[in-house]
């Protein structure tokens, strides 16, 4: 074997690696966010606060109009954690079986995943800018680092 192919099937094995505990991670993470709105307990946040609420300018849906309420608001926490979950899973599954994927068109799989965890990386600040924001921050960037290098493999 010769040291560039050695070269090579190291770095291999270090992306298989990172891309195998990414996949852990990514399913770990999507499992968990099908329960984080009780685990956080947004009803009692959004719904028991519901007296405090201010009603919104009203949302113009031709012909008629829709204003948000509190109830409403809880029920898109529990949509977006449960469409980010799907995804999440998704995503963690083809880390998980990335050899069976991974050549061809499964490049551009791997462009998607990164400019989803980009994406959220680059959100991250939407929840504040405490040390774990940036933390989180930095992490999710990683993911995607991971995955753009993968896709330009």
């Amino acid at each position: 074997m010769s040291r560039q192919q050695e070269g090579n099937s190291r770095v291999d094995g270090l992306l298989s690696a990172l891309l195998y505990g990414a996949g852990v991670f990514t399913l770990a993470l999507g499992a968990a966010h099908f329960f984080l709105p009780r685990w956080l307990d947004f009803r009692t946040v959004i719904l028991e606060r519901a007296p405090d609420w201010k009603a919104p300018r009203p949302f113009r849906l031709w012909p008629t109009t829709y204003t948000a309420t509190p109830r409403d608001l809880n029920g898109v926490v529990w949509v977006m954690n449960h469409a980010a979950s799907y995804t999440l899973v998704g995503i963690g599954l083809l880390d998980l079986f990335a050899q069976g994927w991974l050549l061809g068109v499964g490049r551009l799989l791997a462009l998607w995943v990164a400019g989803f965890w980009f994406l959220r990386a680059a959100t991250q600040l939407t929840f504040g800018r405490r040390w774990g924001d940036w933390l989180i921050l930095a992490w999710f960037a990683a993911l995607g680092a991971l995955h753009l290098w993968i896709a330009l493999q």
